[in-house]
């Protein structure tokens, strides 16, 4: 089980912050954690509703892990703790006039209530104008934490008013010992990490059927754009498109696809010891035989622009059918 201990060995600073806030009852109404993906504050955030909950409280202000709290807040289904999440591109202004009306009503099981906005930057500018009053006015004893990868893009009104607390990029090496210490495979570790997954989503990859067959489904598609014939534009509507499915995952399976690219060009600077898909090996050999070094920087430049065109509402099958093109020349 995640606790402050395990957190404060990669985050320090943000944990003792966290836990003197606890020690001294000195909780801020509106936190807001900064930092790059995969840096723990999903994590931390967890954690705080969790020891802000928890029955049975330990040394140190860790969470017991095994109060009936705990159990719920770990499972997403404690009915005072609120996650808003984007709808699609962003956090819209309804879903933060319905936790306004959700928190209107008693709590169930204590005084408090405790919401969470993940990707707070993506909040539109009437949905911030919303939470800012939400801010100003927290009813009854209200928590807040939002979480952000570009701490810039919020209002600075909404800034002044919550108590940041900065989560600091990891050291890879360090990372990557964690997750193997956690139980991942040395293949999922790596790709957690180069993906910059946290310490919760590292470990759900390691039984996601969904994200397994992503994976396999990216190198297969590498197979056939190597081969340069029309069976990739097959594939892609065959199986790629019946896989991902909307923006989000059509970003993931790119996401994924980008990781590959890197390891071939991490084979033709001979740079092994930086390859991430090490389970892989003869496979990105083969092809790193058939691609050449610019025709590869090439593709990854027109991955990124794919997911610049995801971001701009073009169709996933026109962006993909565009990348797949582009790619095979």
């Amino acid at each position: 089980m995640m606790n402050w201990s395990t957190l404060g060995e990669k985050q320090p600073v943000a944990t003792k912050m966290l836990q003197n806030s606890i020690q001294k009852n000195r909780i801020a109404h509106a936190y807001l954690f900064h930092g790059p993906r995969g840096t723990g504050k999903r994590e931390a955030s967890l954690l705080f509703a969790m020891r802000y909950f928890c029955e049975n409280p330990q040394e140190n202000e860790e969470p017991c892990g095994e109060c009936v709290a705990c159990k719920r807040i770990q499972s997403g289904n404690h009915p005072d703790v609120h996650w808003i999440k984007p709808d699609g591109q962003s956090i819209k202004k309804e879903q933060i006039e319905f936790l306004q009306k959700e928190f209107t009503y008693s709590s169930f099981e204590s005084d408090s209530k405790i919401y969470i906005v993940e990707e707070a930057d993506k909040m539109t500018v009437n949905a911030a104008n919303r939470l800012l009053k939400f801010l100003e006015e927290p009813s009854r004893r209200t928590l807040a934490i939002l979480l952000t990868e570009q701490v810039d893009a919020l209002l600075d009104t909404i800034l002044s008013r919550c108590q940041r607390i900065h989560f600091y990029p990891l050291a890879q090496e360090a990372y990557l010992q964690q997750l193997r210490n956690e139980g991942l495979s040395e293949a999922n570790a790596r790709l957690a990490s180069a993906l910059r997954f946290d310490l919760v989503e590292a470990k759900e990859i390691q039984s996601d059927e969904w994200f397994a067959n992503g994976r396999k489904i990216v190198v297969q598609l590498m197979d056939r754009i190597v081969q340069s014939n029309e069976e990739s534009y097959i594939y892609l509507h065959q199986t790629w498109m019946q896989h991902f499915d909307g923006r989000l995952q059509h970003e993931k399976g790119l996401d994924l696809l980008l990781v590959w690219l890197k390891d071939l060009v991490y084979l033709h600077l001979d740079e092994k010891e930086q390859l991430v898909f090490i389970d892989q090996m003869d496979r990105l050999e083969q092809q790193q035989a058939h691609l050449p070094l610019h025709r590869i920087k090439a593709a990854i430049y027109e991955v990124l622009q794919t997911k610049r065109r995801l971001a701009m509402h073009v169709h996933p099958t026109l962006a993909m059918e565009q990348l797949i093109l582009k790619m095979e020349r």
